[in-house]
């Protein structure tokens, strides 16, 4: 697999952040939270030590394009640092960390679409579909924008069902990393550490699902995210090992 994403970065007049109107002080914390945020991102980046781990029938490169993909919300600023520059598209909420994580990722080549799983989420569904029908991959940090923690939401199924677009779905386990006390433990990877990304095998959706199957890709996704989660983070001091099984 290669170690950045090969894609076209969108061009400026397809990003989709919102002209929310915010306080003189919110407009200031913006600008300090989204140049800190990048900056650490760039900074820390190029120096973690990254190895990639597949599960037979998984995505071949970081690029590959287009998939459904899906990654638990604690993993997403290793997440934007490797899929960088892929013209990806995310669903991105109306929130005021919405706002601000939407700015960040822009910088990284990302095209956030406005939605939730609360607010506006059809309208966001039908833009994510539009843009997996001009080719492009679409992701979902899935148990966000509040959670509940590693637990997944319905959305994913349900677009791969309407686009004929597989779901993809990976973990990124930090060997050394800081981990904050927020609802998703989010992980913040300490320079030079070992990171391990672990994908899942592709799930196809058939047209012809009925609801009571997609309740059963639901579970399907569920089980993927939770086994290559368990295996990137029992794994990630192996890497390196002779023994070691990156594709497996």
């Amino acid at each position: 697999m290669t170690q950045a994403s090969t894609g076209e970065a969108p061009a400026a007049n397809e990003v989709a952040l919102s002209p929310r109107r915010f306080t003189l002080l919110q407009r200031i914390v913006l600008r300090i939270i989204i140049a800190t945020g990048y900056w650490f991102i760039r900074l820390i980046g190029p120096t973690l030590r990254l190895s990639v781990s597949c599960e037979e029938g998984a995505q071949q490169t970081l690029g590959q394009r287009p998939l459904i993909t899906s990654f638990w919300h604690a993993c997403i600023i290793p997440a934007t640092y490797y899929f960088r520059n892929g013209g990806v598209r995310v669903m991105s909420s109306n929130s005021y960390d919405g706002e601000y994580m939407g700015r960040i990722i822009h910088k990284f080549g990302f095209v956030a679409v406005k939605g939730s799983s609360s607010r506006n989420a059809v309208r966001a569904l039908l833009g994510l579909r539009r843009a997996l029908q001009e080719g492009w991959t679409v992701a979902f940090s899935i148990d966000g924008p509040r959670g509940p923690r590693h637990k997944v939401k319905p959305g994913p199924v349900a677009l791969a069902r309407s686009s004929g677009v597989p779901l993809s779905m990976f973990h990124i386990a930090v060997e050394s990393a800081w981990v904050l006390n927020t609802w998703d433990r989010l992980i913040i990877p300490k320079p030079f550490s070992r990171v391990l990304m672990r994908f899942g095998k592709v799930i196809p959706v058939p047209a012809e699902a009925t609801d009571e199957d997609i309740e059963r890709y639901q579970q399907d996704l569920q089980a993927s995210l939770d086994r290559v989660c368990e295996f990137a983070e029992a794994n990630i001091k192996k890497v390196g090992a002779a023994e070691f099984p990156y594709n497996a």
